[in-house]
């Protein structure tokens, strides 16, 4: 079984926070329920001590994890067709289309992206999540980095948690936005309904930038990256600002229109069933040479159709002036 050993410093900031909390943000290559059985078992201590997982924290102390990683929970590969965009013996990037979940839970017991890489390399069996180092929603497309080997997955994690993956989507806004910017917005979980997140005070610090690629009568097409990695935060923060995914189920509301909109526009809007986001675009450190590496991902079809009637209606109105 795969020996894990890491050291490191709580920082100043985390101040108050309960060490499974802490854990799981710092350790975040690792899951909630395996962190908190480590620190249960004195596998991850504070200070040379064995504490409870809801052992609050100062700040400065010293977190050394020493643990030896069983296989993953029984999660049984399927043979599920994968876009690999490459492969080699530290990672692997997949393209994940619309409508693949990443990892079983509920509602989603099997056919995720996580049975899917069982089938192409059962070795990933010994490595948390199946080697999986970041998420995409359901319904987002686009690439994802999966490591191959226990170091892999350490380092790119940490990358992610500094700030040193370059992740670039695209996406589509209803709003015409007149100029790029930077949302800088906390987030958490929704007060009251706990499916969502929301821009709150109490929340964790959360960064997106964009900038506009092509401007439509009342939409926007926007590229997008991440300075943090929240969960749904591309998709909070565009409704934020009064300009959210076209089609988002849940932070979207209803579609807008144009005045006198062509029929192809008002079919394309009404029938975009999925927030209209593309992770397009990786760039990382790679985990074992160090060398750059970027990794790009086109459209899918249906942002393409969809773009393609945006700039098509917008043409219209313009002759028609």
């Amino acid at each position: 079984m795969p020996h894990v050993f890491q050291r490191l410093t709580v920082p100043a900031e985390f101040a108050g926070r309960r060490l499974d909390q802490a854990a799981a943000a710092l350790l975040n290559e690792f899951s909630r329920t395996r962190l908190k059985q480590w620190i249960e078992g004195g596998q991850l201590t504070v200070g040379g001590r064995a504490c409870a997982p809801k052992a609050r924290l100062k700040g400065g102390e010293e977190l050394v994890l020493d643990a030896r990683i069983e296989p993953a929970v029984a999660i049984e590969p399927e043979p599920i067709a994968l876009a690999i965009v490459h492969a080699d013996d530290a990672l692997i990037i997949v393209d994940k289309p619309v409508g693949l979940v990443v990892h079983p839970g509920a509602g989603n017991p099997a056919g995720t992206l996580q049975n899917a890489l069982l089938n192409f390399d059962s070795a990933l069996a010994a490595l948390p999540r199946a080697g999986i180092v970041h998420r995409l929603d359901k319904d987002t497309s686009g690439l994802l980095v999966v490591a191959r080997t226990l170091r892999a997955q350490q380092l790119l994690a940490r990358a992610i948690e500094r700030r040193k993956i370059g992740r670039v989507y695209q996406g589509i806004c209803q709003g015409a936005l007149t100029g790029g910017g930077a949302i800088d917005a906390p987030i958490a979980r929704h007060p009251r309904e706990r499916t969502k997140m929301a821009v709150r005070e109490s929340g964790r610090a959360a960064r997106t930038t964009y900038r506009v690629l092509a401007r439509f009568r009342a939409h926007t097409h926007v590229e997008l990256a991440l300075d943090s990695g929240r969960t749904h935060q591309i998709r909070v923060h565009m409704a934020y600002i009064r300009a959210p995914l076209v089609g988002d189920p849940v932070y979207g509301g209803r579609p807008r229109l144009p005045p006198a909109p062509s029929d192809r526009l008002r079919e394309a809007l009404q029938g975009f069933r999925r927030q209209a986001l593309h992770a397009a675009r990786l760039q990382l450190a790679h985990p074992e040479t160090g060398e750059i590496v970027t990794f790009e991902s086109p459209l899918p079809a249906d942002m393409v159709a969809l773009l393609d009637a945006l700039q098509s209606d917008r043409d219209t109105a313009q002759a028609r002036r």
